[in-house]
């Protein structure tokens, strides 16, 4: 109705005031502005309610008086180019208007309607050029200057991140603090079901294997949904390898301590937790077969390990036995954000944000399954002996202590009320991209990556605060569901997400014409490991990830880069880059380390740059962009003094981490 009185308005004092001028003017200034004022009300009403519905009436009369503003300073425009005389003319040219036809009138509008619904031109895939080739941060794209008529609040741009930002804090606000019930179950654009089963009425497994947390786990929430509609029992099942990638006793005892939480936290609501060690391909599969399983329910991961046991595992369970996967890691499903391989954030972002609305929302709380488990209880774990024995094996990485493992201590890290990142902290992010100020840093990768907590639950407590600290939450949240989105869709559609083949064609052609370029140095392997090289930066980076098992995010690009520029060719580089970072990190072995590697040293999601020597036209960074950016001195004394302590702890025998304190709840609820 707003918006009928404020068009209705417009167009009469449009119309009307300018006829008594001259009838042509008007008629022009009837057509331009029509079609400019419907094109920006239907892409106001187009959008949902950001803030709620009180947010959305002030909002819509703002803007609508917005477009008010730039509907008279279209007519004035248009009514200075038809300047005319008054003479016979314009009598003759009021008198044919009279006599137009309402047809034709009608057919115009048609056809202003049909160009403001229509489809946008695709943009081109290839990115401005910058002034400054050292800028790592996804730039802007050019926008046309506005009108010197239309006023100041108006010429400020909405950025792509602040969109995120707000359509984040649009998702789910009506059930910001209310919980769904179980009873509706989880989105079916999460759930792939890989395999039909005969077996209606056998007990549900859920194999855990990438999420390691009772609570917002789609998988699992999926897993007792189904459960609770067979009227069967729910158990969950985890295997433990002997070897993963390049994991050492820190990734190890890591996760292990946070399954220690997580078999605790189950016991609450009576849901048997099942620890298996050897092969996935067949201890799963036989433990299907003995408990009589009709449904199993897998997390999902983009690696290729982790795709092969799901396949393997598909292959070997009974027919009588249906399977399904859940993406309960990434907020909007990988399967669903695209359906291809995408070429960078600007052309998956927009994917994203269209569905934030219909994922991004409440957790339902785990509830009991309803019926107990009797297909035999699972063994005892004895966790400090398990490990103590894990953590023998890749001892020369020992774990750290300055992170907790387990969901509990994930949540508190995430919004507690004394150190909580959302709470605390997050005022911080903006500094993010500057190494000599690590409190900038949220600190939630180690957790994000073994699911100690779900990336949906780190956006629905950020967008609780986004009116207090709207640029850092916009940037968190464009991290967190945009990239992190964009690196599992690389690792998803991308099998040579870990090789030179994975590149774009542009970048390898670029790398194989010089990859025989003189470098002025050359390092081996274990001299990059040692962080022995020339470069004082460079040396405290790697002695960062070594010694405290999480390098600044934006010196692992400088990191991977230089790595390029002092090995013997581009292959050697991104292998040396990935073993250093999965065995270091931790939260390496993860479709965000890998892309960042990639990005690095082939390009990926980046543009071709300037050509130069051993680079080719990949983007290039030195040691003196580092120190226009921020304070390199100060960096390098922080990570001083941290290697001197850890350095100390180890001397003394201090360094395993203690042991996580789970939390039984006192309920039937968690």
């Amino acid at each position: 109705m707003l918006l009928h009185i404020v068009l209705s308005q417009a167009l009469f004092n449009c119309l009307f005031r300018r006829r008594r001028t001259c009838p042509q003017r008007g008629c022009a200034t009837f057509r331009t502005s029509v079609f400019y004022t419907e094109k920006r009300a239907l892409t106001l009403f187009s959008k949902p309610c950001l803030h709620g519905p009180a947010a959305f009436k002030s909002n819509t009369v703002q803007s609508l008086a917005t477009y008010a503003r730039e509907f008279y300073s279209v007519g004035f425009r248009t009514h200075s180019v038809f300047e005319v005389r008054r003479s016979v003319t314009c009598s003759a040219v009021r008198k044919s208007s009279k006599e137009m036809p309402p047809k034709k009138k009608l057919k115009a509008l048609s056809v202003v309607k049909e160009e403001v619904h229509s489809e946008p031109k695709g943009r081109s895939l290839k990115p401005p050029k910058v002034e400054e080739e050292g800028e790592v941060s996804e730039l802007s794209r050019k926008r046309p200057k506005p009108s010197s008529t239309v006023t100041e609040e108006d010429k400020v741009t909405e950025s792509r991140v602040e969109k995120l930002g707000k359509d984040a804090a649009a998702a789910a606000s009506s059930n910001s603090e209310r919980r769904p019930p179980l009873s509706l179950g989880v989105h079916p654009g999460r759930i792939q079901n890989l395999k039909l089963g005969e077996n209606e009425h056998g007990p549900v497994v859920y194999w855990m294997s990438r999420d390691h947390r009772s609570r917002d786990n789609w998988a699992l929430l999926h897993a007792v949904h189904q459960a609770r509609e067979k009227g069967v029992p729910v158990a969950v099942a985890f295997n433990l390898v002997e070897s993963f990638l390049e994991a050492r006793a820190r990734h190890f005892g890591f996760m292990l301590r946070g399954l220690r939480v997580v078999e605790q936290n189950l016991k609450a609501v009576n849901i048997p937790f099942f620890l298996f060690r050897g092969n996935p391909v067949e201890t799963i599969p036989e433990f299907l077969k003995k408990c009589n399983a009709s449904l199993l329910v897998m997390d999902y991961s983009s690696l290729r390990i982790g795709r092969q046991w799901r396949n393997g595992v598909c292959e070997n369970v009974a027919s009588s036995v249906a399977v399904a996967e859940v993406d309960a890691h990434n907020v909007v499903p990988v399967w669903r954000a695209s359906d291809k391989l995408e070429y960078g954030a600007r052309t998956i972002r927009n994917k994203i944000n269209n569905q934030l609305a219909e994922f991004l929302n409440e957790y339902p709380v785990l509830e009991n399954p309803g019926k107990p488990w009797e297909a035999g209880a699972p063994d005892t774990i004895d966790w400090d002996a398990l490990i103590a024995e894990v953590s023998r094996f890749g001892s020369e990485v020992p774990e750290v202590t300055w992170c907790e493992a387990g969901e509990d201590a994930a949540l508190e890290a995430l919004a507690g009320k004394s150190k909580g990142f959302v709470n605390i902290r997050i005022r911080n992010y903006v500094n993010r991209n500057d190494p000599s100020k690590p409190t900038g840093l949220s600190g939630l990768s180690p957790y994000l990556h073994y699911g100690h907590i779900s990336a949906q639950r780190c956006a629905l407590e950020a967008r609780k605060v986004r009116k207090v600290h709207t640029k850092s939450v916009d940037a968190f949240l464009e991290e967190l569901i945009v990239r992190g989105g964009l690196a599992e869709n690389f690792c998803h559609y991308q099998p040579n997400y870990d090789n030179l083949k994975g590149a774009w064609g542009w970048a390898q052609e670029s790398l194989r014409i010089h990859a025989k370029d003189k470098r002025e140095v050359v390092y081996t392997e274990s001299e990059l490991e040692a962080g022995k090289t020339h470069d004082k930066l460079w040396n405290a980076a790697q002695l960062e990830m070594v010694y405290y098992g999480k390098m600044h995010g934006f010196m692992r690009m400088y990191w991977a880069k230089k790595i390029l520029e002092w090995t013997e060719s581009p292959e050697e580089a991104l292998r040396i880059a990935i073993y250093l970072n999965d065995k270091y990190e931790l939260d390496g072995r993860d479709p965000n380390g890998y892309v960042g590697c990639m990005w690095s040293i082939c390009g990926i999601h980046d543009q071709g740059w300037k050509e130069r020597p051993v680079f080719g036209k990949i983007r290039y960074m030195n040691f003196n962009g580092c120190k226009r950016k921020f304070n390199v001195d100060g960096y390098i004394m922080n990570v001083n003094q941290m290697v001197a302590k850890t350095k100390k702890q180890l001397k003394e025998g201090s360094t395993t981490a203690a042991p996580s304190k789970p939390v039984a709840g006192k309920s039937d609820k968690l």
